[in-house]
């Protein structure tokens, strides 16, 4: 037998720990003077945007913020969050990116509870910020105000600017790198809808890998045109500062999502790439239409996942001429971690199927060991028959380190050598993944399961139908009954009755939803819809026709 080990050691020449750090630096030194951040009117370079990187990561050290210290940002999609994305672990501490939709009791709980040392908070979200800190009283962290143009009546809380921070920051400081590339680079935070939230751990290594995965999986080839639609505090914005940053790419920052600023920002900067919520795709397809010639037919290619699109949506974005990619994910799996990988077989087939197939949650991401779909009871694999339900499960390199200072949580999470993504689906005969429920929203009707996500599908294809959502509301007779939510688009109409029949024509009648109550759909900030707050008017009487 060969000996494989002496004189075989792991030594700095043929070993670096994995860090999506030394992409920004390759890249600077690559491509200088290409553009690589676009806010308004201003312009940073590569040169530029490394040196202010290494510029907050140097000022963050003068302050002593080093190894094991955590950073939180409070902001939406400018230039300091992505620039922390890089600045805060090149100082070697760990960044926390808050939801900017969280009310005072929660921010104040996730600082508390991040022991977080310093503050970046957009002057926007001084109010709440300000009801936080309040709440910390002495153990409130270090504020610095990020005074963006956009909102120049914003209150300051700090000592000092951002823009001062970093000029008070050496240009030419030396990144603290990890020794250990299973070390934390980041710590999310889950939305916490049904209690406190989590503090979910990423480790370098995770955030590196699926920085690569999404470039190999979406085929991003060189330079790409980066439109930020996604949150960036949501999972680190899928991994995607790291991504656009490897690719030499250029970040398009978007202060607000709506219709009319990414048709302007498509049209004024040549944008090839945006990510969202079917929230987003809603978005854009129901824009006026001198909207909608912004970004129609331009190559445009979008990357979404959420809650699974509806068919109806899909074929509207195919329609559009803009290339759609499904992915599934958890803020514990880094945010993508499976892939509706398409299947040029699949060309062939009439639209409404192929919008059907690009509906499922598909298969890993090259960097992902595992995915499967798991009986809860037994723990054996359920068949693959496309019909029997079990648990999404999987593992592998982009899976969260943990919850921080939760380990019985951890430990429940990573039962059996998987992680219980706690979503319910199939596994079709191909080996595709698709998901049928979340655990908590699946409908018991007379002991039969339904799927709230068939019947929203069915719901979206009725042409007045802008938005929908289906909870399980008590009913004496059945246990639970589906009790529809709807959106009417708005030079449209529909009643209950016609919406009830709608879904028996097209679905077993047991499925259809009983109620169905129509009004505005409440939403994260993320752009999922708040199932958690319909389920308690469906529980409170307040969904009665």
């Amino acid at each position: 037998m060969t000996d494989f080990t002496s004189g075989l050691a792991r030594r700095a020449a043929n070993y670096q720990a994995l860090t999506p750090l030394s992409f920004l630096g390759r890249t600077a030194s690559v491509w200088p003077e290409r553009v690589a951040v676009i806010h308004g009117t201003v312009r940073f370079t590569w040169h530029e945007t490394a040196a202010r990187c290494r510029r907050l990561a140097s000022a963050l050290a003068a302050r002593g913020i080093g190894p094991g210290d955590v950073v939180a940002v409070m902001a939406p999609n400018v230039p300091a969050l992505l620039e922390a994305h890089f600045g805060v672990p090149m100082a070697g501490a760990v960044l926390a990116t808050l939801n900017v939709r969280l009310d005072a009791g929660t921010i104040a709980y996730c600082l508390r509870h991040g022991e977080v040392k310093l503050l970046l908070s957009d002057t926007e979200f001084a109010p709440v910020i300000r009801a936080a800190l309040a709440e910390l009283g002495d153990a409130a962290p270090v504020v610095v105000d990020i005074a963006d143009a956009a909102v120049p009546d914003g209150a300051r809380l700090g000592a000092i600017e951002y823009e001062d921070l970093l000029a008070s920051g050496d240009a030419s400081f030396t990144p603290v790198l990890p020794g250990e590339e299973f070390s934390a680079i980041s710590l999310n935070y889950t939305s916490g809808t049904t209690g406190r939230p989590k503090g979910v751990v990423y480790h370098h290594r995770g955030a590196y890998l699926n920085a690569l995965g999404n470039a190999v999986t979406w085929d991003m080839g060189h330079h790409p045109v980066y439109l930020w639609t996604l949150p960036m505090f949501h999972c680190n914005g899928w991994c995607f500062p790291w991504t656009v940053t490897l690719l030499g790419g250029t970040h398009v920052c978007l202060r607000r999502v709506d219709a009319a600023s990414i048709g302007a920002a498509v049209a004024a900067h040549g944008v090839t790439h945006l990510c969202g919520a079917p929230v987003v795709m809603g978005m854009m397809l129901n824009a006026p239409a001198a909207v909608r010639a912004q970004f129609a037919d331009r190559g445009l290619r979008m990357m979404t996942a959420g809650a699974p699109p509806p068919a109806a949506v899909i074929e509207g974005m195919e329609a559009l001429g803009i290339a759609l990619s499904h992915v599934y994910g958890l803020t514990e799996t880094y945010g993508p971690v499976t892939v509706c990988a398409w299947n040029d077989a699949w060309d062939g087939r009439d639209q409404s199927e192929r919008a059907a197939l690009r509906a499922r949650q598909g298969v890993t991401y090259p960097v992902q060991e595992a995915l499967g779909v798991f009986d809860r009871e037994t723990g054996a694999a359920v068949p693959a028959d496309g019909v029997t339900m079990g648990e999404v499960r999987m593992r592998g390199n982009i899976t969260m380190m943990g919850y921080l200072k939760d380990a019985a949580a951890s430990e429940a999470a990573f039962a059996n050598g998987w992680f219980a993504s706690g979503d319910l689906g199939v596994i079709h005969p191909d080996g595709y993944v698709e998901l049928k429920d979340r655990l908590k929203d699946i409908i018991i009707s007379g002991g039969e399961n339904i799927s709230t996500i068939e019947v929203e599908t069915v719901l979206y294809r009725h042409p007045a139908v802008l938005e929908a959502a289906v909870v399980a509301a008590p009913d004496p007779q059945w246990g639970e009954v589906p009790c529809a939510f709807v959106t009417l688009r708005p030079d449209m109409t529909a009643g209950e009755a016609e919406i009830i029949e709608w879904c028996r024509a097209r679905m077993a009648r047991f499925k259809a939803p009983k109620r169905v109550v129509f009004g505005e759909l409440p939403k994260t900030s993320t752009g999922k819809i708040q199932k958690f707050s319909l389920r308690e008017r469906a529980r409170d009487g307040s969904a009665a026709p």
